[in-house]
């Protein structure tokens, strides 16, 4: 036989012989994780919002804020009340704003894309910032810090927020002329 011949056969049997190998099963099957129970998730609920306040409380502390934490977790400070009822839902208002991560990147802005013009309760906000402005008046300044799950919870905005991101908005609510 001719060594190219043989070359072959032998490359042939090599195929073929891990082609048989690879296909036996003495491999233990893998067990595929089930699926976490309501009380896991609320638990892991729970750590992610303790984890998310241990954060803001660090942050406020570290900036020196006079920061307070409303019974949803918004954290807010009121610079300057304004004058006037407060806002409340269905109240057409034009708000000048600033929203960043805690390191400081701003994310979106009025200075950028203009006064932001909306329907208290009726335009699509986050929670937290929805919340946040029922407790202001006209002229009034303010900054909010928003837990995750007051503002894009775990999948962020598909843009500049990235998933399960606490985010600050300072806001100026211009008086009414």
């Amino acid at each position: 036989m001719s060594s190219e011949i043989m070359k072959t056969e032998v490359i042939s049997a090599i195929i073929i012989l891990s082609s048989f190998l690879s296909c036996r099963s003495d491999q233990v099957p893998q067990k595929v994780p089930a699926k976490p129970g309501k009380q896991e998730m609320a638990d892991l609920n729970r750590y992610l919002v303790q984890k998310d306040r241990e954060i803001i409380e660090n942050y406020v502390e570290r900036k020196k804020l006079k920061m307070t934490e409303s019974p949803t977790g918004l954290w807010y400070y009121i610079k300057d009340e304004g004058k006037g009822e407060y806002l409340k839902d269905n109240d057409r208002i034009v708000m000048n704003y600033e929203c960043y991560l805690l390191d400081g990147t701003i994310c979106y802005s009025s200075s950028d894309l203009g006064p932001k013009e909306i329907v208290l309760g009726k335009t699509e906000l986050e929670p937290g910032l929805n919340e946040g402005l029922k407790l202001l008046k006209p002229g009034a300044e303010a900054l909010f810090i928003l837990p995750p799950f007051l503002a894009y919870g775990l999948i962020g905005d598909g843009k500049k927020i990235p998933s399960r991101t606490i985010i600050v908005y300072s806001v100026n609510i211009p008086a009414e002329k």
